[in-house]
């Protein structure tokens, strides 16, 4: 039996029917956005799960559960990570990450959303060191460090970068286990010794 809570939902999946047989994205956003204020946001982002690959979809129904609990840390990663997806712009998404950071600084995804919205190269760099700093253990954060320390050795001659590229490749190469991963982190520490800078 659907509680009175998922019942006022019930519309969500008719709503994006129609969305994906007209294509109007102004219509859907306000059809969301008025059933989002009829529901609580627990519900809001259990009924959104199916379409957590859409952020037209996911954007008006996190807005509103962002503005509902605004201390609620993964909600606002979800919603700056739709931003993120749909070309919303660095400012919006840092913002959005900055205060996920304050809300939970264990919640990964905002620390890696606050470091890709950086603009600058250099800034993501040092964004990306600060990860790598709170997080040892994430190979993820320590590539994007490595791949941007590199774009910023080559676009800026820069040979600290470059030694901050190659030194996070090989704790990389260090720690991988696969055979195909091993070659490729081989093959880019051998190219950027390479470098003349």
């Amino acid at each position: 039996m659907m509680s009175p809570h998922s019942s006022a939902l019930a519309p969500l999946p008719s709503i994006i029917d129609d969305y994906r047989r007209d294509g109007d994205v102004g219509v859907l956003f306000d059809r969301l956005r008025a059933l989002a204020r009829s529901s609580e946001p627990a519900v809001l982002k259990e009924a959104s799960q199916p379409y957590r690959d859409q952020p037209e979809v996911v954007i008006p129904l996190y807005e509103e559960i962002v503005a509902r609990a605004p201390n609620d840390a993964q909600a606002m990663v979800v919603l700056a990570n739709a931003y993120w997806l749909t070309g919303r712009g660095p400012d919006v998404v840092s913002h959005l990450a900055t205060r996920a950071i304050a809300a939970d600084a264990t919640n990964r995804g905002a620390w890696h959303l606050w470091a890709l919205a950086e603009p600058s190269v250099r800034g993501r760099v040092e964004r990306w060191q600060r990860v790598a700093k709170e997080f040892p253990a994430d190979q993820l954060a320590r590539a994007a460090l490595a791949d941007n320390a590199t774009s910023l050795a080559h676009d800026e001659h820069d040979p600290l970068a470059l030694d901050l590229a190659i030194a996070t490749y090989e704790s990389l190469l260090a720690e991988s286990t696969q055979t195909a991963q091993r070659l490729a982190l081989e093959q880019t520490i051998a190219t950027l010794r390479k470098w003349a800078i």
